[in-house]
């Protein structure tokens, strides 16, 4: 049997997210970041999705995704109404979940060539 290894044709892989860290491309991330198959955008101000504005997502419609995955922290968390209304107006899914099922998800789509955008909410580990 013949082995071959693939390279993605994205450049950011997420090698797994818990609530106060992740690796991407090898490297920790220990605070809140934005993320798509081609852009990585660190120190997103979000410390509690609970907490989120509309305000908060503009780096992520930036990115002109068809989804948008919210990694909520170490559990599922979900932001306010308004935020969720903001993403739905734009016709722009958004999809709340743990950081370790947003890392997976993120990268079954990128590897599928989908317009993914991510948000990872983290908190500082000590």
């Amino acid at each position: 049997m013949q082995l071959n290894l693939e390279h993605p044709d994205y450049e950011f892989t997420l090698r797994g997210a818990d609530g106060g860290a992740a690796l991407v491309n090898g490297r920790r991330i220990g605070t809140s970041f934005v993320l798509a198959p081609d852009r990585l955008i660190e120190h997103w101000p979000v410390a509690d999705a609970a907490r989120m504005t509309v305000e908060d997502l503009e780096p992520l419609f930036a990115l002109e995704p068809e989804v948008i995955l919210l990694g909520s922290g170490a559990r599922q968390v979900f932001p306010p109404a308004a935020v969720l209304a903001a993403s739905l107006r734009r016709g722009i899914g958004l999809e709340t979940m743990s950081n370790a099922a947003a890392a997976r998800t993120f990268n079954v789509l990128a590897s599928e060539g989908r317009r993914v955008a991510a948000g990872f909410v983290l908190q500082p580990e000590g």
